[in-house]
């Protein structure tokens, strides 16, 4: 699938974005190791999330899903059951690396695999700390698919040598199997929404000044979760309201978790106009309504210590760069080269298509804002990649088509309709098989 873009900028009202990935997958697993039945509520039913249900079906788990809201009928923390064949996570990475914590501390041997970008994505990360507590899991050179041996752990204290919440929860998903207690020490805070989580499903987590602490062996207790929408979703709208001229835009009840708000941070110090009202509480997660007006960009230097907080947003920021005035200078951004693709290089030679001048370093870039011509480019299969061009094309001087956009539907179904509702022209073209 491609879509096809016509200049048409965002004309304002309110938009409403799915639930937020991140937790609905997080809420899933722990859900399923819960006593009792536990339901959620905003559930984003993407592709990824529902690769993740499937799974959990497969390790004996009853799911219910209906639409956004979803019933889990927990079987118990050593009530999952070997599944009969591989487990296949679709393009979740989330979802592979946390079930890899969850299932490595079980009686049982199970398989994990993807798709084919997916087996290009790292898992050496998640292997070694997982081994340290004495998993065995068998790979191919650190990528998938994985074979995951269940074995019998121990806690350990473990100093993530990146700053990576999919790591650090899978870590702590094995914990809840190991003898002892489990420790967790970040470089740099990442999203917890695992510790808010588990905290409300009745486990004992203590965390503070970069350490998180939990003990192995504690009952998961059901529990009603409140999925906010999606932050990341939202970022493509904060975006094309930002860009457009005479636009105000309005979208409510986004999570705004202080771990995940650095792409707010980033813009606003560009020059966007953005606010959170009506800030509140769905369950242990914050969320408020953003409101957006159209504002004059301008290029700055990112600062690196914001990376960790705005990691799956930094396509949204390079369109940002290539809509302000001046450069931006994007570094300390080499985890997104083990994205969905190398987002580093796929988002420069996008932007480059499109006329725009970007200098690509090792681990960042320099975008040089400018007018942003219409043409053809590719996305590589990244979803995030397809949005944010997508968002390119409402201020662009041409039309703008993005070529492989078919995974957009792994986080964001009905993303087209969206920015069609806020005056986007955008077209999706299906591509016959040859």
């Amino acid at each position: 699938m491609d879509f096809f873009v016509e200049p048409a900028a965002a004309t304002g009202g309110s938009v409403s974005v799915p639930g937020d990935k991140s937790i609905s997958h997080r809420a899933l697993m722990l859900a399923a190791i819960a006593d009792g039945t536990s339901r959620i509520r905003g559930f984003l039913a993407g592709e990824d999330c529902l690769a993740t249900s499937e799974a959990l079906r497969s390790l004996g788990v009853a799911i219910e899903v209906r639409g956004s809201e979803v019933t889990v009928h927990g079987a118990g923390l050593h009530g999952l059951r070997k599944p009969a064949q591989a487990l296949d996570l679709g393009n979740s990475g989330t979802g592979v690396r946390l079930l890899a914590g969850l299932l490595c501390g079980q009686a049982f041997d199970s398989v994990l695999t993807g798709d084919r970008s997916l087996a290009q994505r790292p898992m050496e990360r998640i292997i070694v700390p997982l081994e340290r507590m004495g998993a065995s899991i068998g790979s191919r050179n650190g990528r998938l698919p994985l074979n995951v041996h269940g074995s019998r752990l121990s806690g350990i204290s473990y100093e993530l040598p990146v700053a990576s919440a999919q790591v650090k929860s899978a870590i702590l998903l094995a914990a809840l199997y190991a003898g002892g207690e489990t420790v967790v020490m970040e470089p740099a805070p990442t999203r917890d929404h695992t510790e808010r989580l588990m905290r409300s499903m009745g486990i004992d987590l203590d965390g503070g000044d970069g350490r998180i602490r939990l003990t192995g062996g504690q009952a998961v207790r059901a529990a009603d979760v409140q999925v906010p929408a999606d932050l990341s979703s939202a970022a493509f709208f904060v975006l094309a309201a930002l860009v457009a001229p005479d636009c105000e835009l309005v979208l409510g009840s986004v999570g705004v978790n202080p771990t995940r708000t650095g792409c707010l941070d980033i813009l606003r110090e560009m020059g966007g106009d953005i606010e959170l009202e009506n800030p509140r509480f769905l369950g242990d997660e914050p969320v408020a309504d953003i409101r957006v007006r159209s504002s004059a960009l301008r290029g700055i230097r990112v600062d690196p210590k914001l990376v960790p907080l705005a990691i799956d947003e930094f396509p949204v920021l390079f369109v940002a760069a290539a809509a302000a005035r001046g450069a931006t200078s994007f570094e300390g951004i080499g985890e997104l080269r083990v994205k969905e693709s190398d987002r580093i290089a796929v988002m420069a030679r996008a932007l480059q298509r499109l006329g725009i001048r970007v200098e690509e370093t090792g681990d960042g870039a320099i975008v040089h804002g400018g007018l942003i011509q219409g043409g053809t480019v590719d996305s590589d299969g990244d979803h995030r990649v397809a949005m944010s061009m997508a968002v390119a094309g409402t201020v662009a001087a041409a039309p703008v088509r993005i070529l492989n956009a078919d995974n957009v539907a792994t986080s964001f179904p009905g993303f087209a309709s969206r920015l069609q509702g806020i005056g986007g022209k955008i077209a999706t073209h299906t591509k016959q098989p040859a």
